[in-house]
């Protein structure tokens, strides 16, 4: 890593004071007064593979709440202020990211671009009111393949109190973790698979658990909130033994509910499904991932009590989100072009890590993030106009592009039809040209990345600048 220098500080200092002041969305982003609440970054162990707990995991507020030592579920209001304090007690920087929310540049949590790093012992207070409900995470945008990889993704929900009822809800994290026969973590990444599709782990779990079984309402309807927050696989969902329809992803309410039927997603995206139980008591429905071979079960659910006999054409669709609707006509067209790289020169060191390689570049710039000299923008916005993101995929792997601090309307496909949906993270596929509708209504430096990690570490990561 490089030495800390008083360069470095002036000018992460600098950057965040000319991009981090603005108002945000109609300028609804002024400081939010809340009472704090404190999330403690630190080193623990817990029991997740074998009978040998593992060591050296990362995550916030191990010793306190009724998530264990996974990070604590954060339940948030929607159009309500919230606080938290951010300590570090890491033996290395970190901030947090609150994932898919439209807040205030400088509450986003990327070094250099939005605030400074968290130095061990240090704290920064993150003050916001989210302007939508839906599930969303958080994690750190910094040291990001270790810190995420070692437990650091943490589920965080907004409440809409005129969201229909349900009988249960059952919050889903879903990742990977790279551990050795023993337990213990092995090498976050290889490099060749860095190149390819990604590192996998060796240990998948639900909520940290392999395979765990839920009870719920028989003959219920339960709200299945899932995110991937890991940091490399993509799955195809399904569920076996009962009928559930999507209802909302990456955030926001679909129009109209679908059926579930292999249903694809990546990592930084979300899915909730209304899952309408079994009605005898014992019977299981299992959500499962069908894009491996042999396909695996990620959580089951089994129907307790008497049949509650509830039928999901009553269920009313969620209220949407006040995202703004992209007007398209004569809307200017910004280029993104996803490809590896032949830049031989190694990435800039930072205090957030660097893997050490090139391979991916977006507009055949390659540049890793978190760097005290980032590149030029990707593009300036004018605040308020829609622009079209024209995403082209040059590569023969899929790609969960994410956009920090607004989201953006799917318009079309090369590959198809789509939904026109308001997403945050878009999985592009192998060979695909896909274009996406942005009102630049949040003023401010937004990372636009890769969420296969080693794909954002290793180049594929930009920004685009709204003023």
């Amino acid at each position: 890593m490089v030495v800390l220098s008083r360069r470095t500080l002036l000018k992460a200092g600098a950057v965040v004071g000319a991009y981090g002041a603005g108002l945000g969305i109609a300028g609804g982003f002024r400081a939010a007064a809340a009472a704090p609440i404190t999330l403690t970054a630190g080193e623990t162990q817990a029991l997740l593979k074998g009978d040998q707990p593992t060591k050296g995991i990362m995550t916030w507020n191990a010793t306190s709440g009724n998530d264990g030592p996974q990070p604590p579920t954060l339940r948030l209001k929607k159009g309500q202020a919230f606080a938290a304090r951010l300590v570090n007690q890491l033996k290395e920087p970190t901030t947090i990211h609150w994932h898919g929310l439209r807040i205030d540049n400088k509450m986003d949590g990327v070094p250099f671009l939005t605030q400074p790093y968290v130095y061990t012992g240090d704290s920064f207070d993150y003050a916001f009111t989210p302007p939508d409900a839906g599930t969303f995470w958080y994690h750190p945008h910094c040291n990001t393949l270790v810190q995420m990889g070692r437990g650091m993704t943490g589920m965080l929900i907004v409440e809409n109190p005129a969201d229909p009822t349900f009988d249960h809800e059952t919050v889903l994290n879903l990742r990977d973790w790279r551990l050795g026969g023993d337990g213990q973590f092995i090498d976050p990444f290889k490099p060749r698979d860095a190149a390819k599709a990604g590192t996998y782990g060796t240990y998948r779990t639900a909520n940290w658990q392999d395979d765990p079984v839920y009870d719920v309402p028989a003959g219920g309807i339960v709200r299945v909130r899932i995110a991937i927050t890991d940091v490399t696989r993509i799955y195809s969902f399904g569920v076996d033994g009962a009928e559930a329809n999507v209802i909302a992803l990456d955030g926001n309410p679909v129009a109209e509910p679908f059926k579930l039927d292999r249903y694809q997603a990546g990592p930084g995206q979300r899915i909730e499904l209304a899952l309408r139980m079994p009605d005898t008591e014992g019977e299981i429905a299992t959500l499962t991932n069908y894009r491996t071979s042999p396909t695996y079960p990620l959580a089951r659910f089994r129907a307790v009590g008497a049949s509650l006999k509830r039928d999901l054409r009553d269920l009313k669709a969620l209220p949407a989100n006040p995202v703004s609707a992209p007007i398209v006509k004569d809307a200017e067209v910004v280029p993104l072009e996803l490809t590896a790289t032949a830049e031989g020169a190694p990435p800039k060191e930072s205090f957030c890590g660097s893997l050490g390689y090139n391979f991916w570049a977006i507009n055949k710039t390659p540049w890793s993030g978190d760097t005290p000299d980032p590149m030029a923008p990707l593009a300036e916005l004018k605040h308020g106009k829609t622009y079209i993101l024209r995403l082209a995929n040059r590569t023969p792997h899929a790609h969960p592009i994410h956009l920090h601090g607004m989201s953006f309307k799917v318009l079309s496909s090369s590959q198809g039809a789509v939904r026109p949906i308001f997403t945050d993270t878009y999985l592009i596929q192998a060979d695909e040209v896909a274009e996406l509708g942005l009102v630049a209504d949040n003023l401010g430096d937004w990372v636009i990345h890769c969420h296969i990690i080693e794909h954002q570490k290793t180049g594929m990561t930009a920004f685009l600048r709204v003023v």
